[in-house]
């Protein structure tokens, strides 16, 4: 920052695509060290901020301030992301979600940066969910069967992070309880060099998969037998309402952060108000990375994450300082004319 002024650069969706596109395994690695920056303590993630509408009760507004404090990895930043999630724009085949992310300067506050961030949402949540099946599915990343409930954007970018990580499927199904939305997933992913995708026979068999991803934008729960899933199983509860308490209760539970998962009546939640007690939490995946808990592998193991700020803000460094020459960097000079106080 110069003494006259503060240049302020807007970065959009073609530059962020290329940069996301080209670096899936990079960006899983960075997911994998913001949970341990934050697992140490070098972050600050306060509670989500919720705008909602009385004219339109399916929709909202969320903001998720959060702050990085790491030298030694070079990232001190703070900043919000400000992401709509309206459901019903599927019904005009607009994206559900879209945002932007405000990086702030460390030390001063001064704002540097707006970047288009539905797509890094995407991103760290995709990146997230195959961090997870790294470290709680096989070891070889070869399994028989995976299986989508809700098929949409996120499940899209989730497939998209298996395959750059070198993940194998015999086969992968999706369920979903519009046929005409399954059908447009299953051609969509068809027609990229993704992984060939067909339809469950039902519901039954989607829940029977090795790996069971929950992509929906269901409210409260509607999988409810506890004895349902068996020990093998690995349940990427990325949408975070689909599963009972009664199943949360009995399968290993891992988290991304405990506080912010237990809270906005997710399954979790809602299992912590039905029993009493968090004890059917086992911890959080930078936990299981750091070898700093068991899971009892008689029992299924269930990963839901809340979604942390920090992870969009980390990300969203990523790609400032991300060099290529792409279109779709913005740099407006002197956006703050005059910094100073006082002119001395």
């Amino acid at each position: 920052m110069s003494d006259d002024q503060v240049d302020f650069e807007v970065i959009t969706g073609g530059f962020i695509k290329k940069v996301i596109d080209s670096s899936r395994r990079d960006i899983i690695a960075l997911v994998s060290q913001c949970y341990q920056t934050h697992h140490q303590g070098k972050t600050d993630n306060p509670d989500s901020y919720f705008l909602r509408f009385k004219n339109k009760p399916e929709a909202r507004i969320i903001a998720l301030p959060a702050a990085i404090d790491n030298p030694e990895a070079n990232t001190s930043v703070s900043g919000i992301k400000w992401i709509a999630s309206y459901p019903r724009n599927i019904e005009a085949n607009l994206q559900r979600a879209s945002a932007v992310i405000l990086l702030n300067d460390y030390e001063t506050g001064y704002p540097f940066s707006c970047m288009e961030a539905s797509q890094i949402s995407a991103a760290r949540t995709a990146a997230s969910a195959v961090l997870a099946a790294n470290h709680l599915g096989p070891s070889s990343k070869k399994t028989k069967r995976l299986s989508i409930i809700g098929g949409g954007l996120i499940a899209r970018t989730i497939l998209a992070f298996f395959k750059d990580e070198g993940w194998s499927f015999d086969n992968i199904v999706i369920h979903d309880i519009s046929t005409e939305y399954r059908d447009k997933f299953i051609k969509n992913i068809n027609q990229q060099d993704l992984y060939p995708v067909m339809a469950a026979v039902d519901q039954s068999e989607a829940l029977a998969a090795d790996i069971v991803i929950f992509t929906t934008t269901a409210a409260s729960p509607h999988i409810m037998d506890d004895q349902l899933f068996e020990p093998h199983q690995l349940i990427l509860n990325i949408s975070l309402r689909d599963l009972s308490p009664e199943i949360v209760h009995a399968c290993n539970n891992v988290l991304d952060d405990i506080e912010h998962c237990m809270k906005a009546n997710t399954s979790p939640h809602l299992a912590e108000q039905k029993y009493g007690h968090r004890r059917f939490i086992n911890g959080t995946l930078a936990q299981v990375i750091n070898d700093e808990i068991k899971l009892d592998k008689s029992k299924p193991t269930i990963f839901s994450p809340f979604g942390l700020g920090v992870l969009d803000l980390s990300l969203a460094m990523f790609i400032y300082r991300y060099k290529c020459d792409a279109p779709g960097r913005h740099v407006i000079p002197g956006f703050i004319p005059d910094p100073q106080r006082w002119s001395l």
